[in-house]
C-alpha cells in the first residue's frame, strides 16, 4: 500500500526553497569576495541568480518530485510525484530526469526521443505530468525583474 501523500509529507524534512538559496547565494558571495579580496555584497548575490538559480531550482524540484525533500513553495501535489507514477516506464523516465537534472527543457528532450526512436506518446506523457515550465520560480533578485 503506497502512502498518501499527506503521509509521506510529514515523514519528511520540510524546507525553504528561498532560505535555502539564501544560504547558497551567501557562500557564493564569501567564496567570490574572498577571491576578489573585498566584499562583493549585493553584486555577487545578483551574479548567483543569474549563473544558478535556475539549476538550483531544478536540483530542489526533482528532489521534491522524488519524495526526498518536501520544499514548502513547490506543490504539494508533486511531492514524491515519481513514487506514484510512471512504474510501467522506469527506464524511460530515468533517461528523461538524467536529461532534466543536465538543465535539458521539453523541447531538448522531445528532440532526443526523435533522434532515439523513443515511443513519443511516452515522452509527452511524462513531460506533462512533471509540468517543468509551470513549476519555475522566480528569485526575487532576479535580473531580468
Amino acid at each position: 500500500m503506497q502512502p498518501k501523500p499527506n503521509q509521506t509529507c510529514s515523514a519528511v524534512p520540510r524546507s525553504s526553497v528561498f532560505i535555502d538559496c539564501e544560504r547558497e547565494a551567501d557562500r557564493f558571495k564569501w567564496i567570490e569576495s574572498e577571491k576578489a579580496g573585498c566584499d562583493l555584497g549585493e553584486q555577487a548575490i545578483r551574479r548567483w541568480v543569474k549563473e544558478h538559480w535556475w539549476g538550483y531550482l531544478r536540483a530542489r524540484w526533482l528532489e521534491h518530485l522524488e519524495g526526498k525533500q518536501f520544499w514548502e513553495e513547490l506543490d504539494r501535489g508533486d511531492f514524491g510525484l515519481l513514487q506514484r507514477r510512471f512504474h510501467e516506464n522506469t527506464l524511460l523516465l530515468d533517461r528523461i530526469l538524467d536529461r532534466l537534472k543536465a538543465g535539458q527543457e521539453n523541447l531538448d528532450i522531445i528532440l532526443w526521443g526523435l533522434q532515439w526512436g523513443v515511443n513519443l506518446t511516452d515522452v509527452r506523457d511524462i513531460l506533462q505530468a512533471l509540468d517543468i515550465n509551470s513549476r519555475r520560480l522566480v528569485h526575487r533578485f532576479d535580473p531580468l525583474r
